[in-house]
């Protein structure tokens, strides 16, 4: 989805943008296309005839992430090299924890320069340009990562987040003046796989959340459990609506008083709009964002999955005080003012940036 708002607006500033997707199940490709943009779904593709892919001799950081490929690096570098020379890129990004230097340097005929997204700063690159949007990251994390012309933009203020968000941003400040909780919105990510929001649900139902309230959930259409979270909607206190598949979440941010979510790319969304955030860590990789945020009071971190039931009535209570809810707003508010996008357009297009 961050590459998808940095293709859009790449594509205002007259540039052409292709993907290439491999077609996992859940994947966006439909969605990709639905955009005009082209894809080129990653499958049985022969290599380019004139290039053979060598296993380079590096460290290899990233056996953690290396299933989420769908493939060894070297198939995956033989059929990305199959597209690309068609392509013929003046910039190649890459978003994916699973690809390192050996892959970016296998395909390094069929690309004039590659730029990389990263967030876990544990794994080297061949890079020319390194994004990472982790709130507090600092250059000597990628002092030994990067070659050392690798330009880097680093920290939450070069967030890829749409321009939408940047517009609702005056309203959602206001409307928080004073604070209040009448409004959560849910969002685990269009997939939630182990059903973190129905444990919410339930924990919600424990705790003494106002009989006034109004719940939002998010959910994405290919949600395993999302006939279950419908279910039990019905069955809640409040007022509880399932969105699916929405087009509008800033609005939606910016119209809550609270949120309830994981602790991954969609924080920056939150702390654009001054969203107070109850965290919870679905994966690893957002360990890092979460620890920041709470540091920043900018969020309350509720801890893992397995933690939900147990923490989010007590961290709950703590929110009936306004206080805190105002002081969590106002650190949020302080930590992406939603121009980023425009930051990193600049910078791949040859403006000037700081």
């Amino acid at each position: 989805m961050r590459c998808l708002t940095l293709a859009e607006a790449l594509r205002k500033k007259g540039v052409e943008c292709s993907f290439l997707c491999r077609p996992h199940t859940g994947n966006l490709i439909e969605f990709i296309r639905s955009k005009n943009f082209h894809v080129y779904p990653l499958g049985k593709t022969p290599a380019p005839e004139d290039t053979s892919i060598e296993p380079l001799e590096v460290e290899d950081n990233t056996a953690l992430y290396a299933t989420w490929l769908g493939c060894n690096w070297e198939t995956d570098a033989q059929e990305s090299g199959y597209h690309l020379q068609n392509i013929d890129p003046d910039w190649l990004v890459v978003d994916h924890y699973a690809l390192d230097q050996r892959w970016e340097l296998a395909l390094k005929a069929w690309y004039k320069k590659l730029a990389v997204i990263d967030d876990l700063a544990d794994r080297v690159h061949a890079s020319d340009f390194l994004l990472d949007q982790t709130l507090g990251r600092n250059q000597k994390e990628y002092a030994e990562l990067v070659p050392k012309e690798c330009d880097l933009l680093l920290g939450a203020q070069y967030a890829l987040l749409r321009p939408e968000f940047a517009r609702w941003r005056e309203y959602s400040l206001k409307r928080r003046s004073p604070p209040q909780l009448n409004q959560i919105l849910i969002t685990l990510g269009g997939v939630d796989k182990n059903n973190a929001t129905g444990q919410i649900l339930n924990a919600l139902a424990q705790s003494g959340l106002s009989e006034h309230c109004k719940i939002t959930v998010i959910m994405g259409s290919t949600a395993p459990h999302l006939e279950d979270i419908q279910s039990l909607a019905k069955t809640l206190p409040w007022q509880t609506e399932v969105k699916i598949n929405v087009s509008n979440m800033a609005e939606l941010m910016a119209n809550s008083d609270l949120a309830i979510g994981a602790a991954g790319g969609t924080s920056w969304e939150r702390c654009c709009l001054g969203l107070p955030t109850l965290m919870v860590v679905l994966a690893e990789n957002q360990s890092k964002i979460a620890r920041a945020l709470a540091d920043a009071e900018a969020a309350i971190l509720l801890g893992r999955e397995n933690d939900i039931l147990g923490e989010l009535g007590n961290r709950m209570n703590l929110l009936l005080n306004e206080s805190i809810l105002s002081r969590m707003s106002r650190a949020a508010f302080s930590l992406n003012d939603g121009g980023g996008l425009d930051l990193v357009v600049s910078y791949l297009v040859g403006e000037a940036y700081e």
